[in-house]
């Protein structure tokens, strides 16, 4: 069979990506190679400007424009200002919620779970999210962590850093299945799960 460094390459990168395996990136590098200039190249162009002017804010974790600069009681990725934040564990949690337009306010985007492996809490964004509740004049922390042992770990700890601090803690109700992951949940239940949530103790022992 003959190989191709460049092809083989590809294939192992796009293999790479949720959800596909050899099999499924090889139809997609057929479909790429076949299609150069409608595909391959445009890709190719904004795959290099999403790496050079895209990441993750510092200070909230959604992504942003590198030219934008963020401070703690002045967020510039959005201009309405809002007394709420809701603390997920990854940007695909945050796009599930926003697309299902329950939710109006900040996001709170962790970068994964306590317990995840080869993430420290000092690795998740719990210290700026405390640093912009106190520095941002919020309301209400909404904790929107998956329904599992590890999501639930997370949103505990998240409770325990905010005592002591004047801010309402609420958690999405527990019709979340066990084990349902936020981003994979339809907007019925996430609309079920907002609308019913849960005030949390806040209070410091």
């Amino acid at each position: 069979m003959q190989s191709i460094n460049e092809i083989d390459e590809l294939v192992k990168l796009i293999s790479k990506l949720p959800g596909l395996g050899p099999k499924s990136a090889k139809r997609i590098v057929l479909k790429l190679i076949n299609n150069r200039n409608e595909l391959i190249k445009p890709m190719a162009k904004t795959l290099a400007e999403v790496y050079k002017n895209i990441s993750r804010c510092k200070i909230c974790g959604t992504l942003k424009n590198n030219a934008i600069e963020c401070s703690y009681n002045n967020c510039k990725i959005l201009e309405k200002k809002y007394d709420k934040i809701c603390v997920v564990e990854s940007i695909g949690d945050q796009w599930s919620i926003e697309s299902s337009n329950i939710y109006e306010g900040y996001f709170h985007i962790l970068g994964g779970t306590v317990s995840s492996v080869g993430k420290r809490k000092e690795d998740l964004l719990i210290n700026s999210l405390i640093e912009r509740v106190k520095k941002g004049k919020i309301d209400e922390v909404i904790i929107a962590t998956s329904a599992t042992v590890e999501g639930m770990t997370t949103a505990y700890y998240i409770k325990d850093s905010l005592k002591g601090i004047n801010v309402k803690v609420s958690k999405l109700a527990q019709g979340l299945p066990v084990g349902g992951e936020i981003e994979n949940l339809d907007d019925g239940t996430l609309f079920s799960a907002f609308k019913n949530r849960n005030g949390v103790s806040n209070k410091a022992d």
